[in-house]
């Protein structure tokens, strides 16, 4: 049996160093990246659509070509005449990575000013994921829209996800990023955070602090992601834990909680047991993180 699985963010042109001072163009985002991942872990049973905001220019077109390319249905995706999408740069020093950003002006930022499209978006769909950048891009007055639907299809019924994802550029001030992620939270079911983030943002001791808070907020299931310490699994009073897998060689962890989130949801949509489905995402993660890039090929992927 089938279903469509809905996530909402934004895609953003990336551009890596190619060596020899040119740059390679790419295409990522990280919930776009968490599609990327469902796709190709999802029966072809199942449906996976990108919901987004693009500009009418020749890069917005090739964008959603490759989605389309991807098997990642666009049918929502809103065309908005003189936009474009935001870009950012890798740029590598000694192996680390850095990041520069120019998306003032996306069109993904007016993702939700469609409140029809939204709505319709989310409607038929079964499971919605967002994020926090999803969140932190937006407008105040277009994450209520946003989260307003959101607590819509949670109160039907439908499997909510949401990864906080929290990245402090994104925001005007600390007090209001943190409001609006718990707001986030709370019209989720299911949240997948990551630890470092919520001890750095919220000064959680312990892995168990984050799960009890969000279970305070009102999420029923939470799957915290501690990188090598594995996740800690929280779902319907049940508790346990999954162990990190191990990579042959660490490369890139661009994307390891994008594809984890894809691989586990791939998973636990289908009936596999909390426990299983975060076997297998972290199976993912560690080959996506043996490779460069946001999005390997599907092929590299565990069955």
């Amino acid at each position: 049996m089938g279903g469509r699985l809905l996530s909402i963010g934004e895609c953003m042109v990336e551009l890596s160093q190619a060596g020899e001072g040119l740059l390679r163009r790419g295409f990522a985002g990280d919930t776009f990246n968490t599609a990327w991942y469902a796709r190709a872990c999802l029966p072809a049973e199942w449906s996976v659509d990108y919901f987004t905001a693009l500009g009418d220019d020749p890069l917005s077109s090739e964008m959603l070509a490759m989605m389309k390319d991807a098997g990642i249905g666009t049918g929502f995706i809103r065309r908005i005449e003189k936009g474009t999408p935001g870009l950012y740069l890798i740029t590598l020093k000694n192996g680390e990575r850095t990041f520069s950003y120019w998306r003032d002006t996306a069109a993904a930022k007016k993702l939700a000013d469609d409140a029809d499209r939204l709505r319709s978006a989310i409607e038929a769909a079964d499971v919605v994921y967002f994020s926090g950048i999803t969140l932190g891009i937006l407008a105040p007055e277009a994450v209520e829209t946003l989260l307003a639907e959101l607590r819509r299809a949670k109160a039907s019924g439908k499997q909510v996800a949401f990864d906080p994802n929290i990245r402090p550029r994104l925001w005007p001030d600390k007090e209001y990023m943190l409001e609006t992620i718990e707001a986030g939270a709370r019209a989720a079911n299911l949240v997948l955070p990551s630890f470092d983030d919520e001890t750095t943002h919220f000064g959680d001791a312990a892995v168990g602090d984050t799960v009890a808070r969000y279970h305070a907020l009102g999420v029923r299931n939470v799957a915290v992601k501690n990188g090598e310490e594995g996740i800690t699994l929280s779902f319907g009073g049940a508790t346990g834990h999954v162990p990190a897998v191990r990579t042959a060689q660490l490369v890139d962890t661009t994307s390891a909680g994008d594809s984890f989130n894809g691989a586990f949801l791939s998973r636990l949509v289908r009936g596999a047991t909390p426990a299983e489905a975060a076997a297998y995402g972290a199976a993912v993660a560690s080959v996506v993180i043996g490779h460069h890039g946001a999005l390997i090929s599907p092929a590299l992927l565990p069955g």
